[in-house]
């Protein structure tokens, strides 16, 4: 085990992020038996956003591949993976994103690249408040989750990244990622969010959630014994809503017997594997996400896609188009729905954006001699990928 002292020296993010957990389509399969290894980091005395600190703050994650360095000694193959809200580091070992990109001659393939698969602060194996805590841990935000992901790294050695992609939670903190360290990675690939405070309907779905759960006479400030039933129903319920996507929910329930069948089973499962002081933790992180004043300081090349049919993210409230024109080296990419699509879930159905990734990776692949990227430097000039 890795350990290391404060991240005091780590400059504090500016802005936070957010995001929903994956859709019941995608977060629930089966994964594949990729050869991954868990690491661990202890950081000490970690001091959060709200000024709460805390002692022990353990930090789990799962690698796959080798590290490489260059001749200059930099690590040059490290890809960041960075799961939605309530996911872990599991999430993105879904056989419908990882069986397609980390293959051999896959846009990831791990025989290249090293991937990196963190549980965030309040998911997973990392610390989080049902470890013990429970309502009385800190009360962490995104900008909390990106500077320990930066810790972390420095504690494996790795001093640079070739890719962050992050698919909702992760796609907010890879914008947090692009303006708090500009000059860490190679390239950025945020997937399903926008890059704006976390207002309107996806608020109100959220703080719904939370409190279905806080008024929940079985939650008692966060001291159950159990599970305070009705208010994580009511909660998981809503997470269901916000997760769905209108083609898929009626190709996959055409008749009201398998759409009450689908419910019951869907709430069995999450029922049986949520948190409620958990659940109040992570869908509360987003509440100070804002990244909107700094895109402009964002130097990496930004391949950013969003799904049409996403109820999280909706098109035609017109944000993506309006401040992608505020990111230098940024395209964004609405899919359109179609029969492949998931709603929000789009995100980690690689089949479906796979070539505009792997069009990015090429594009964005360092110079050998120089170590920069083949980009011109004028705001807004991405040179003209093959799609």
């Amino acid at each position: 085990m890795h350990s290391f002292r404060s991240l005091a020296h780590l400059a504090a993010l500016a802005f936070a992020t957010a995001a929903v957990a994956q859709t019941p389509s995608t977060q629930q399969a089966q994964h594949t038996s990729w050869p991954t290894k868990d690491g661990w980091v202890t950081v000490r005395d970690f001091r959060f956003g709200t000024g709460e600190t805390l002692p022990d703050l353990k930090l789990h994650y799962l690698t796959l591949g080798e590290m490489h360095r260059n001749a200059t000694g930099h690590v040059d193959n490290a890809v960041l993976l960075l799961h939605g809200t309530g996911g872990n580091s599991q999430s993105l070992l879904n056989p419908v994103f990882s069986d397609v990109l980390f293959v051999p001659g896959g846009v990831l393939d791990v025989q290249k690249y090293f991937i990196i698969l963190p549980d965030e602060i309040g998911h997973g194996q990392s610390s989080k408040p049902s470890d013990g805590m429970h309502a009385h841990f800190p009360a962490y935000d995104y900008d909390d989750m990106v500077r320990a992901d930066r810790g972390m790294l420095d504690e494996m050695k790795v001093d640079h990244l070739r890719l962050i992609l992050g698919t909702s939670m992760g796609c907010m903190q890879g914008f947090v990622w692009g303006e708090t360290y500009p000059d860490f990675m190679d390239a950025l690939a945020p997937f399903a969010c926008l890059p704006v405070e976390i207002a309107g309907r996806n608020r109100m779905m959220r703080y719904m959630a939370i409190e279905d759960i806080k008024l929940d006479p079985a939650w008692q400030g966060g001291e159950y014994k159990t599970e305070p039933q009705d208010g994580l129903r009511g909660a998981n319920e809503m997470l269901l809503v916000m997760g769905s996507a209108p083609q898929v929910m009626q190709k996959t329930a055409p008749t009201r017997v398998k759409s009450e069948e689908y419910v019951d089973k869907y709430l069995a499962r999450t029922m049986a594997s949520t948190d409620a002081n958990d659940m109040i933790f992570y869908l509360n992180a987003s509440r100070n996400y804002n990244p909107e004043a700094k895109l402009e300081t964002i130097k990496a090349p930004v391949l950013w896609i969003n799904s049409a049919d996403d109820f999280i993210n909706p098109p035609e409230l017109g944000i993506a188009e309006k401040e992608v024109k505020n990111i230098m080296h940024g395209r964004f990419i609405l899919l359109p729905i179609s029969e492949q699509t998931r709603g929000h879930g789009t995100h980690t159905v690689a089949a479906v954006w796979k070539e505009y990734l792997a069009a990015f990776m090429r594009q964005t692949e360092p110079k050998q001699a120089s170590g920069l990227m083949a980009l011109s430097p004028e705001k807004n000039t991405v040179p003209d990928w093959p799609w």
